[in-house]
């Protein structure tokens, strides 16, 4: 039987202007930009919408992405459009939430605000990450450990894209050992800070804290959570996992070959850019790839 899943891109998809025909057209979009605003505090329309600096900020980035990805994900179950399972890349996992109904979505903002205000005083030195092209996961792994100072695998992206994060020294040495172990190339990542590496326990430690506070429900579809790649069909597994991605290596690749072994044949990428696209692309060629990140591709989809 087909299955059909939403995926949600995360951070780096960003650019000014996202969302805003969803905005200017749908009663339904606005009103999600308006609820971000009256949880936050933050004109989210006006920082997705305008040129500023802030947008490329993590703590900024997170509640725009979030906002713009929960309005057309509402646009289209508004239009009838269903998925059978979610996911989402780091940041983009909180979209899975959104689909899910795991939590009223004045709390997710308020949440995805908290968590990008923690990561982003985390480690204020800044660290780094690095695309790793043409080596498999294992062996890069494996130099990682091997590696003098903190560095290990961020993101498990697709066959051939391995990211790597840490401290800025030892993800550089990382990269040379990785090169001479030839990769095809290392190319630094330009983020704001070292996610999803153990640089960031405290910042997971935090949103913890604040996620014991939140009320969290069953989730209405499965999502598929970032740092177990499994299903999540339970609240009670929800804050914990949470709480784990924020340090831990999103195994993105695994999430959607275990989507596809269930039977998924259909993804829709909700939101700005084409990134996970590329990824499904390269993990599987034979499912159907749609992108909804402006009306024009939302009446594309209507049509087909």
């Amino acid at each position: 039987m087909s299955k059909t899943a939403f995926v949600f891109p995360g951070q780096g998809a960003q650019y000014p202007g996202m969302g805003k025909d969803f905005y200017d057209t749908f009663e339904t979009a606005r009103a999600v930009y308006e609820l971000a605003k009256e949880a936050t505090g933050l004109d989210v329309a006006e920082l997705c919408f305008t040129e500023n600096q802030r947008l490329n900020i993590t703590e900024y980035t997170q509640i725009a992405m979030l906002t713009t990805e929960v309005a057309i994900l509402k646009v289209l179950e508004e239009k009838g459009i269903k998925a059978d399972c979610c996911a989402g890349l780091s940041l983009g996992e909180y979209g899975a939430l959104a689909a899910a109904e795991v939590m009223d979505l004045k709390d997710l903002f308020r949440l995805i605000r908290s968590r990008g205000i923690y990561m982003q005083e985390a480690y204020p030195k800044g660290g780094a990450m690095t695309a790793v092209l043409g080596l498999d996961a294992e062996l890069i792994g494996r130099i990682c450990e091997e590696t003098e100072g903190i560095v290990s695998i961020a993101n498990d992206n697709c066959p051939g894209q391995i990211v790597i994060t840490g401290e800025e020294k030892a993800v550089q040495a990382a990269s040379e050992k990785l090169q001479a172990a030839g990769a095809r190339r290392c190319v630094p990542l330009k983020v704001s800070g070292p996610f999803h590496s153990a640089l960031l326990a405290g910042a997971g430690e935090k949103l913890a804290a604040e996620l014991e506070q939140t009320a969290v429900r069953d989730p209405k579809i499965p999502y598929l959570c970032n740092v177990e790649a499994v299903p999540v069909t339970e609240a009670g597994r929800v804050r914990e996992l949470l709480a784990r991605q924020v340090s831990g290596t999103v195994r993105w690749r695994e999430c959607v070959e275990r989507m596809i072994a269930s039977g998924v044949d259909t993804f829709i990428e909700i939101g700005p850019g084409k990134t996970l696209s590329g990824f499904v692309r390269k993990i599987n060629g034979d499912v159907t790839m749609k992108n909804v990140a402006a009306v024009e591709d939302l009446n594309k989809l209507l049509e087909s």
